[in-house]
């Protein structure tokens, strides 16, 4: 009996700390770049395909340092893949000009 008990404390404990699971948010991408823009000031950064059959963006903001990473699919719909904080973005360096 105290095995079963200690067995599902231990199971509880774990599934306690366990990082949280995060939906992933879908939607056509004109709301979700609406979104972005009023909600959290993020503007299109950077944009890419991946595989020739998605659109990978990156939505950021001057004013807060958030970015939003987007992968819109072929028929219109976007997905958040990934957002965070502390966005810097970087100049590249050009070959053969001195800054």
């Amino acid at each position: 009996m105290y095995k079963r008990i200690i067995t599902a404390a231990l199971l509880f404990g774990m599934a306690a700390q366990a990082p949280p699971a995060h939906a992933q948010t879908c939607a056509p991408r004109a709301s979700v770049v609406e979104r972005l823009n009023i909600q959290f000031k993020e503007t299109l950064t950077a944009q890419g395909l991946q595989n020739g059959n998605a659109l990978i963006e990156i939505f950021a903001s001057k004013d807060t340092g958030s970015f939003t990473v987007l992968m819109t699919n072929p028929n219109g719909v976007s997905c958040v893949v990934s957002t965070g904080s502390h966005w810097l973005p970087i100049k590249p360096e050009l070959p053969g000009v001195s800054g």
